[in-house]
């Protein structure tokens, strides 16, 4: 399911993502590709800290590593599904196979899922639009 902030066209300034992955070598590349693309962004290094930025600036979007340590990005997923519904897009990323038990568990919560290394065309095809 897709939520609605994905389908509808917004200003630059309303589009707010937050990226989340505990590899610093992937997160800030990304990070740094949607903000040249003209979103705002966030990042967190784990789920825990992805939830301390989630309670202060909601994002329209989440982009969530799957597997790290501690608090991941499953629990991620299912804990900003609990609170928010479909008012914030998830999306998922991991390097592991799709039949990995712990990726079939996020499908269930996240609206878009992409394979590592991220593909920049078709993650922008399920982004929110920029205005």
């Amino acid at each position: 399911m897709m939520a609605a902030a994905a389908t509808s066209t917004m200003t630059a300034d309303e589009v707010k993502v937050l990226v989340v992955d505990d590899v610093a070598d992937e997160l800030e590349p990304l990070a740094t590709a949607l903000r040249l693309d003209g979103y705002t962004v966030w990042t967190a290094p784990d789920g825990q800290r992805a939830l301390d930025i989630v309670a202060g600036q909601l994002p329209h979007c989440v982009i969530l590593d799957v597997n790290m340590p501690g608090f991941d990005g499953r629990q991620l997923s299912r804990r900003l599904r609990d609170e928010h519904g479909d008012d914030i897009v998830l999306i998922a990323v991991t390097g592991r196979d799709r039949a990995d038990p712990r990726v079939t568990e996020v499908f269930g919560t996240v609206d878009h899922y992409l394979m590592k290394p991220i593909d920049q065309a078709a993650l922008r095809k399920v982004l929110p639009r920029l205005g």
